[in-house]
């Protein structure tokens, strides 16, 4: 499978990601317990990974799997980042609507690059770093309304509260993304043994977090695994899956591709979120919001065109003897 086609896959995803959170509230709420998304999408993810493991094993070419401790405790890191940045996406999603929110997870590209560089040690060109800085500036136009739409002294639509999460957001992720795909190719383990030892971790994890929320509560609500589904319609179902295919597309990504490939699929689903969310909540788009759109997509050119296509270079003159 190409990674483009994978990157087209997770762009659809992602984009229905928040329009499917928001639909799952009732009255701007969660009637369920949002705590359980990540864990049964983390259960998806280790049974169809699991699966795919069992067959590899069948096979007439046994997969290549390092069992040592000291290499599995490493996935111990992302998934306790991945429990954190998904309860902190749907906290997000109750201030922001989703076309603001999948445009502040573009923050998310500038925070990737600040950690290619310093964690996995990878050289950016001089363009690619404009087309990330032009990406920053893009979504921060795209937030800003004028005074036609709000009061001057209130530029901005959300709450304080929805951008810090959402910046907080977009740095789990990008720690999260690195570092997992350090973990995917420190080795040539097969990409299913290290999706079964990630998502092992995540169910636990998970679950510690779902039983925490019951010592909180004082158990008023029953244990957790008791109301499990309390709430759940074929929407909060929709959200499961999207969720968990889109874990199981970025796993790929990391193993096969990189991160930026990853970051810059999940801000073209941007486009499609503003689309469907003015048709579906009635967001009303302003100039704008498609100005940074723009900025955006001249960004995505930048960072990935080959350079001669971008700039036209001289060319060179055949040497005269004399």
């Amino acid at each position: 499978m190409q990674w483009y086609l994978v990157a087209a896959l997770l762009t659809v995803l992602t984009s229905s990601q928040g329009i499917l959170t928001t639909l799952s509230q009732s009255n701007g709420k969660y009637k369920y317990d949002y705590a359980t998304i990540p864990f049964l999408a983390e259960l998806f993810k280790l049974s169809v990974s699991g699966f795919f493991l069992w067959k590899e094993c069948h096979s007439s070419s046994p997969p290549r799997m390092t069992k040592e401790w000291r290499s599995v405790q490493l996935y111990v890191v992302p998934s306790v980042i991945y429990l954190i940045h998904n309860n902190v996406q749907f906290a997000t999603l109750t201030y922001v609507d989703p076309s603001t929110y999948q445009i502040m997870g573009n923050l998310k590209i500038v925070t990737t690059g600040i950690l290619f560089r310093l964690v996995l040690k990878r050289k950016l060109s001089n363009l690619q770093w404009m087309a990330i800085v032009l990406l920053a500036v893009g979504t921060t136009a795209s937030q800003v309304k004028g005074c036609g739409y709000a009061p001057c002294d209130s530029l901005f639509s959300a709450p304080l509260q929805g951008y810090m999460l959402g910046i907080l957001s977009a740095c789990l992720s990008a720690l999260a993304g690195v570092y997992t795909e350090y973990l995917m190719k420190k080795n040539n383990d097969s990409l299913y043994w290290q999706n079964a030892q990630l998502y092992t971790f995540g169910v636990i994890f998970n679950m510690g977090w779902l039983i925490y929320g019951d010592f909180k509560a004082g158990f008023e609500l029953g244990p957790w695994w008791q109301r499990l589904f309390n709430g759940y319609s074929i929407t909060t179902w929709m959200v499961v899956f999207n969720l968990g295919s889109t874990g199981l597309l970025v796993s790929w990504l990391m193993k096969y591709s990189d991160n930026i490939v990853k970051v810059y699929s999940t801000s073209m689903a941007m486009l499609l979120t503003m689309v469907l969310s003015i048709y579906l909540f009635s967001v009303k788009a302003t100039i704008q919001l498609f100005l940074g759109i723009i900025i955006c997509i001249i960004s995505l050119q930048m960072y990935f065109m080959p350079v001669h296509m971008l700039v036209e270079l001289p060319q060179t003159l055949p040497v005269t003897s004399k």
